[in-house]
């Protein structure tokens, strides 16, 4: 049976790995990516977000936060699991690729619904310092999407999971039948 797979989120996968690669080299590379840093010109859009996102600026660094990295690590992961699950669904068609999908997904929404909760229950010690308008431009909007589309992916692998298992089960429940005879 091909893989099923939807347009939109490949477009999601293909568009975000570079994106998360980025990202982690900016927080592995701390400080030099940071501003002053001799690699801050690759980082240049960061020049602002690590005044909006503490855990990107020096205060976490100079604290030795290891969540920054941790959460970095983390994307990477997910970063090559998306990747894994556009080659096994679109090149080598392995049926089971949609769970690689749904569940780089699901790790991605785990993990940024983490980041937002450790933002509420630190008194939003890293992002509180910033105006509401700021705010939602430079951290609600950009993260929010990284809730928004996995939660979208989830949902839709989820169903067309729950639909193959369904397949599954008439075919073995077909074949059971028939040996009973």
């Amino acid at each position: 049976m091909a893989v099923k797979t939807h347009a939109w989120i490949t477009f999601w996968f293909v568009l975000t790995a570079p994106v998360v690669l980025w990202d982690a080299g900016y927080c592995f590379m701390r400080p030099r990516s940071m501003l002053g840093g001799d690699l801050h010109w690759i980082w240049k859009p960061y020049e602002i977000y690590q005044n909006i996102d503490y855990v990107y600026g020096i205060k976490a660094l100079e604290e030795n936060n290891g969540f920054t990295n941790a959460q970095s690590f983390l994307n990477v992961v997910e970063t090559f699991m998306s990747l894994a699950y556009l080659y096994l669904a679109h090149i080598s068609g392995w049926s089971p690729a949609p769970l690689i999908g749904f569940v780089t997904a699901s790790m991605t929404l785990s993990k940024t619904v983490l980041y937002w909760a450790q933002e509420y229950y630190c008194g939003f010690c890293a992002i509180g310092h910033n105006t509401v308008p700021d705010l939602i431009i430079y951290w609600i909007i950009p993260n929010g999407l990284w809730i928004v589309v996995p939660s979208l992916i989830v949902v839709r692998l989820g169903k067309d999971l729950v639909a193959s298992l369904h397949v599954a089960g008439r075919a073995a429940t077909k074949t059971a039948s028939g040996k009973q005879k």
